[in-house]
């Protein structure tokens, strides 16, 4: 589910070539605040998905909506039992 989620947001990612030591910058504008820059874009790709990844998780953590992302969305269960 997690790594469906990543992969559709880099799908939908945005790229560009800016001004930088790390030239390459890509964005996610479905995920306001996620992007991530590199000095190719292969690893401005993979920052990305870290950064997608980072995002994905403090979202849950501080139960923040996370939006669907065309048929992907994730749900938590509202309690987990042990």
């Amino acid at each position: 589910m997690l790594l469906n989620y990543i992969q559709e947001a880099l799908n939908r990612a945005n790229y560009e070539i800016i001004e930088d030591d790390e030239p390459f910058y890509g964005e996610v504008p479905d995920l306001e605040g996620v992007w991530a820059t590199g000095s190719t874009l292969e690893v401005c790709r993979y920052n990305l998905a870290a950064a997608i990844e980072d995002w994905l998780l403090i979202s849950i953590a501080k139960n923040l909506p996370i939006p669907t992302l065309g048929d992907i969305s994730i749900r938590l269960p509202e309690k987990v039992t042990q």
